[in-house]
């Protein structure tokens, strides 16, 4: 079934950050959960092949012999399958030299000898031969997200021999998929009448020359296939396994282990629809508390910080997450419990800027600048302006080797800016060049934004002259 799921899901839209490839793993998670949600069973297993080879490839070299390699985005994800059964604590099962077939059709009878409903999800047709009153396959139709139901009526009426002489059937048409031969010229309803006449594949077998026709001649030819066929598959009802059907009752998650593992898959909307079904008494439900909602107002978030900086903060960013990319939209800062506070970003206040909340680690990041315009190209020089303050949305405030408007021959654009990053840059023991410009704790509890400078033509650009100005000036 995870095969199946591979090749269901297109592995280049499936993938976490560090690029493990996943749809094998989202497919067979997403299929177990409408399982689990659907038909609410209250004993669970998975079985697993050991490896390539089994009792049927030493009876057979060639059996399953066509089958290609695994593909490369396949390999590592039957072990992320396992990872995220075990924190569901549903047991995995496999032996060497055994088929997973093997296994499921030893729990299956034993399951329903002890008067068990027993449902088989499987995608090889070879299981369509453990059907019977009491068990029920479920086949892939189409992915693996559709299942056909196949209980003994559908079974006669998909194929027209009853369930216990479905292989009978396959053994004359043969199984593609494991490279095992058919009689050519015989299909489906050939087989099927043949069976069906001569009570079945022994009957048959026995009367070889008695069926008539080119079909016949085919038959008589391939006498020795068609038993080997029968010999390869047949699954083993009676496999010893190291647990049996009481052993297999659902058990409650671990919780962390399943957040862990799906937070490693980057799997988000699967967790909301595994979390649905968990089982009862999973979530132990836990006294609430009052929580109080402080707005920090653009333009205010440096106050904020200096009044909470002393102490542990955590962050809760509100936003559109994608792999390398995203935006936020909000951030939280809970201090004290219960009273947390947040800051919306500044798209919303000002539609012509974007700025997004860089955390509430420390004090020195303070409020950015957020005029809406660029200065034009030949009013900026790289290495004496705050260079980049506002070229771009997303630009954060830089400043460039930390000189003064006294000293420097720039624009007045570039004098008027440079001032204003010398006035409030931090103390020049600390200084670093080139680094960020945080803004003093003063102006941090300013809510006047940067406002354009007059153009560098303009004769009250100088900064001497409005010293208020330059400092609340790009």
């Amino acid at each position: 079934m995870a095969y199946r799921a591979f090749f269901a899901l297109p592995a280049e839209n499936f993938s976490t950050t560090t690029g493990q490839h996943t749809n094998a793993v989202y497919g067979f998670t997403s299929m177990l959960i409408n399982l689990l949600r659907d038909e609410e069973p209250t004993h669970v297993a998975v079985a697993f092949d050991a490896g390539r080879q089994s009792f049927r490839t030493e009876l057979l070299p060639s059996y399953k012999g066509t089958r290609e390699s695994t593909p490369e985005p396949f390999r590592g994800q039957v072990p992320l399958i396992k990872e995220i059964l075990e924190a569901l604590h549903v047991p995995t099962l496999e032996r060497e030299g055994y088929e997973a077939d093997d296994i499921f059709a030893t729990l299956a009878t034993q399951g329903a000898a002890a008067g068990m409903e027993v449902l088989v999800c499987s995608g090889d047709r070879d299981a369509f031969q453990l059907v019977s009153p009491d068990v029920t396959v479920l086949y892939p139709r189409k992915g693996v997200s559709e299942l056909s139901r196949m209980d003994p009526a559908a079974v006669v009426e998909k194929y027209g021999v009853p369930p216990e002489r479905y292989p009978d059937l396959a053994a004359l048409v043969g199984e593609t998929s494991d490279n095992l031969p058919g009689i050519p010229g015989v299909g489906p309803k050939t087989a099927a009448k043949w069976i069906t006449t001569y009570d079945g594949l022994d009957g048959l077998l026995e009367h070889a020359d008695d069926v008539k026709g080119k079909a016949g001649e085919n038959l008589r030819a391939h006498l020795e296939q068609v038993r080997t066929n029968r010999r390869l598959n047949a699954l083993l009802r009676d496999l010893e396994l190291p647990v049996g059907p009481d052993d297999l009752a659902a058990r409650a998650w671990d919780r962390e282990a399943v957040h862990r593992v799906l937070d490693a898959l980057e799997f988000r909307v699967l967790r909301d629809r595994l979390f649905a079904i968990a089982p009862e008494g999973e979530v132990t439900p836990e006294s609430g508390f009052d929580v109080e909602l402080a707005d920090v107002l653009p333009g205010g978030l440096g106050a904020w910080l200096a009044e909470h900086g002393e102490r542990r903060l955590g962050v809760d960013v509100s936003g559109k997450a994608v792999p390398a990319g995203g935006d936020a939209g909000a951030s939280r800062c809970p201090t004290t419990p219960g009273r947390p506070s947040r800051s919306s970003s500044p798209t919303s206040a000002r539609p012509t800027t974007r700025r997004s909340p860089r955390g509430c680690a420390t004090p020195a990041r303070r409020r950015w600048c957020t005029a809406p315009s660029r200065p034009p190209t030949s009013s900026r020089r790289a290495g004496t302006s705050c260079t980049a303050w506002c070229s771009t949305p997303s630009s954060r405030p830089t400043c460039a080797t930390p000189t003064s408007a006294a000293t420097t021959s720039a624009t007045s654009w570039s004098a008027t800016c440079t001032a204003s990053c010398a006035r409030t840059r931090t103390p020049a023991a600390t200084r670093r060049a080139p680094s960020t410009c945080p803004w003093t704790a003063a102006e941090s509890r300013s809510a006047t934004p940067c406002a354009r400078s007059p153009s560098p033509s303009s004769p009250t650009s100088s900064p001497a002259s409005s010293p208020t100005a330059a400092r609340r000036t790009c």
